[in-house]
C-alpha cells in the first residue's frame, strides 16, 4: 500500500536549462531528511513545461541518484492518450515504483469517458496507477463512485491524489474502495482532515522545504495519534498557506532559493514572485527558521 509523505519534487533550471547540481543537491536533502517517496514530473516539476528528451535525461539522472533508497512515482498523465500510454510505459522501463496519472485536462470528459480511459490504460500496463484528481486545473472532478469503480476493476489502480478539497468526495472513495487502495492528500492544508478520515499521506508541496516536519506529521497520523498529529499541523498551517501565496511551484521554488539549494529561475509563463510577496514570504520563513 502506498502512504507516508511524497514530495511533489521541483525541478531546479539555470540558465535555461536543468540544474543538475541543484537537482542532485535536493534528491541529497530529502534522502537525508527521511522523505517517504519522491515525485517526479509532477505539476510541482514545472512538467508541462519540460520537452520529452528533457523529462527522459531528468529521470535517468534522478533514478540513477536515488538508487532505490525511496519509492519514486513518475508523473505520466496527459490530454493524449497516446502520449500517456508511452510514458507509462516508459516509466516502467526506468523501473518506477508507481506512476502518477492527471485526469485529462482541457478536454472535459464526462465520468463514462475518465473510466474509459484509465480502464484502458490500466489493461495496458502493469506499473501501479495513482489517479491525479485536481479540478482547479483541469476544469473536471472524476466522482468518488468513478475512482471506486476503477479500483475494483483494476488491481493496478492502487491511489489517487484527492486534491479538489472535498471531504465528503474524500470520505466516500475511503469508505467504499479496496482495503489496499490509497487516497493520497493533494492539498498540504487538509492533510490533517483527510488523514483522521482515513488517508494514507500526502503528495506535498510544502515537503520541498520542510520534508522532516512533513513525514514526521503523516508518521503520527498513521499511528493515530491526533492529539500530537493536530499540534504539528497547527505549526504548519502558516507555511502550507504561504506556498500558495502564488501559483504553484512559484513559492516553493523561491524558498528552496532562499535556503541556498537552487536558483530562482523557472520557464515561462511562471516567473518569480512579485517583490511585495517575496518580502512576505522572506518573513514567514524565518519564523520557521528557514532562512
Amino acid at each position: 500500500m502506498l502512504q507516508g509523505s511524497f514530495v511533489a519534487l521541483v525541478t531546479p533550471f539555470r540558465n535555461g536549462s536543468i540544474d543538475y547540481v541543484g537537482l542532485e543537491r535536493l534528491i541529497q536533502f530529502h534522502l537525508e531528511n527521511r522523505t517517504d517517496g519522491i515525485l517526479l514530473l509532477g505539476t510541482t516539476a514545472e512538467a508541462a513545461a519540460l520537452a520529452s528528451d528533457e523529462k527522459e535525461a531528468l529521470l535517468l539522472f534522478a533514478l540513477k541518484r536515488i538508487n532505490g533508497q525511496v519509492p519514486v512515482m513518475i508523473g505520466t498523465g496527459t490530454n493524449n492518450l497516446v502520449q500517456t500510454l508511452s510514458a507509462t510505459k516508459r516509466a516502467t522501463e526506468f523501473g518506477a515504483s508507481s506512476v502518477l496519472i492527471i485526469t485529462p485536462y482541457y478536454i472535459k470528459p464526462t465520468q463514462n469517458g475518465m473510466y474509459e480511459y484509465f480502464s484502458t490504460i490500466a489493461a495496458k500496463v502493469d506499473i501501479p496507477i495513482v489517479i491525479y484528481n485536481v479540478p482547479g486545473r483541469t476544469s473536471v472532478n472524476i466522482s468518488a463512485e468513478t475512482v471506486v469503480k476503477l479500483a475494483h476493476a483494476h488491481h493496478n489502480i492502487v491511489g489517487v491524489k484527492e486534491a479538489s478539497g472535498n471531504l465528503v468526495q474524500a470520505g466516500e472513495i475511503i469508505r467504499d474502495a479496496p482495503d489496499n487502495f490509497s487516497l493520497l492528500s493533494g492539498e498540504d492544508a487538509l492533510n490533517l482532515p483527510l488523514m483522521s478520515i482515513g488517508a494514507k499521506g500526502c503528495i506535498s508541496v510544502t515537503a520541498n522545504v520542510v520534508p522532516k516536519l512533513m513525514h514526521e506529521h503523516i508518521l503520527t497520523c498513521l499511528k493515530g495519534d491526533f492529539t500530537t498529529a493536530l499540534k504539528q499541523h497547527q505549526h504548519l498551517i502558516k507555511l502550507n498557506q504561504y506556498m500558495f501565496i502564488e501559483t504553484n511551484p512559484i513559492p516553493a521554488k523561491e524558498t528552496l532559493a532562499m535556503m541556498g539549494l537552487i536558483e530562482p529561475e523557472f520557464r515561462l509563463p511562471m516567473c518569480r514572485l512579485i517583490d511585495r510577496n517575496r518580502e512576505i514570504l522572506a518573513g514567514v520563513l524565518k519564523e520557521y527558521h528557514l532562512i
